[in-house]
């Protein structure tokens, strides 16, 4: 099995619940291997804390297949996500989300805390969204949380998605930025900041081949035919 994607389980030998009764099933996804291992020690002890981790994966692609394969109660999605980000990962998993009785539930585990990235997530069928300077003990409170259906967000989060989905003067959707991934969405800010093809690489820890892919899907999707014309577009809805 390769270091990305995990499944079975991976907790303690009895997989028991904890003291309290209380038991989930948890799959994380992130494409920091030592991240998983840190919030995998921190939570994973099954006994103690009813959280049983039964998979990893370090991308779009490989969390879908583990997803899909084990079923979990609760996913710890990171927002920022080789492959098209936690965004694709929820489109993707859609009809796991509305599954019945057993729906896979995702809380949004992430070291950003903008706007955007919250509410994307949200929009796409995220039940929370915490940051990554939640302690262990909150962490696994809130897994349970969203196992139960509440919805979970950090403090400082929760006015402005409030603010975003209550509000009268809420900016509508935009259907033209919501065709493009996570990674294109960053691809196009950085495109329309004046980076060249190599820093745009270098910050986002991708091949220039891959940023040229990215900024040909981008024009595709939104129909432009250049970069000035995209940084026009993005200028216009001040995402810049």
């Amino acid at each position: 099995m390769s270091e990305g994607a995990q499944a079975g389980a991976t907790g303690t030998e009895s997989g028991g619940p904890a003291g309290d009764g209380r038991h989930v099933r948890v799959v994380l996804v992130d494409d920091h291997r030592m991240f998983r291992t840190g919030v995998q020690a921190e939570i994973g002890r099954t006994e103690e804390t009813g959280v049983e981790v039964v998979g990893e994966a370090a991308d779009v692609d490989q969390a879908v297949t583990v997803i899909t394969a084990t079923r979990p109660e609760v996913v710890l999605l990171d927002v920022h996500l080789p492959g098209g980000g936690g965004v694709e990962v929820l489109r993707r998993c859609a009809p796991l989300m509305g599954a019945g009785e057993h729906p896979v539930r995702f809380l949004a585990l992430s070291v950003s805390d903008a706007a955007e990235d919250v509410i994307g997530v949200i929009r796409g069928g995220a039940r929370g969204y915490v940051t990554k300077t939640i302690t262990g003990s909150d962490l696994v409170d809130s897994i349970f949380r969203v196992q139960e259906g509440d919805a979970v967000f950090s403090p400082r989060l929760a006015g402005f998605v409030l603010d975003a989905f209550a509000s009268t003067d809420a900016p509508p959707v935009d259907e033209d930025l919501d065709r493009l991934t996570q990674r294109e969405r960053e691809v196009l800010r950085l495109i329309a900041r004046g980076y060249a093809y190599k820093e745009i690489a270098k910050q986002l820890f991708i091949s220039v081949k891959t940023v040229e892919s990215h900024v040909s899907a981008v024009l595709r999707k939104l129909q432009l035919s250049n970069r000035h014309e995209l940084t026009r577009w993005a200028t216009a809805r001040r995402l810049v």
